[in-house]
């Protein structure tokens, strides 16, 4: 099965949304899934070298994007929203990720048998 996860939100909102959707990624890949990954709005400082875990916080979601990414689960991060959002406006995506547009995900969400946003 063909799954998308799309993110929305700020990584370190003083919720744990964004780190469990991060970990529903992981499980599903564990039990076979293809499972893609778009990042959108403010979960693009996901994608950034500059973000940290704030202190007292137990996880470093970017590195649980790059682990994801190490395993061969594509990540696509908006190009707009490199200028547009999240706390580090203007910071470079890290490698492993692929900077993409609003075509590119429609084109994610066609291939898909189920879209999942968090």
């Amino acid at each position: 099965m063909k799954i998308l996860i799309i993110f929305n939100r700020q990584p370190y909102d003083n919720t744990d949304v964004t780190w469990n959707g991060l970990r529903l990624s992981q499980e599903l890949l564990n039990k076979g899934q293809e499972v893609k990954i778009f990042l959108m709005n403010d979960s693009v400082d996901m994608a950034r070298d500059v973000c940290e875990p704030p202190e007292g916080y137990d996880q470093d979601l970017s590195q649980m994007v790059k682990d994801l990414c190490a395993k061969g689960v594509p990540v696509k991060v908006c190009g707009t929203c490199m200028a547009r959002c999240g706390i580090h406006r203007n910071q470079p995506y890290f490698e492993g990720v692929e900077k993409s547009t609003m075509p590119a995900l429609a084109e994610w969400v066609i291939d898909s048998d189920k879209v999942i946003t968090f």
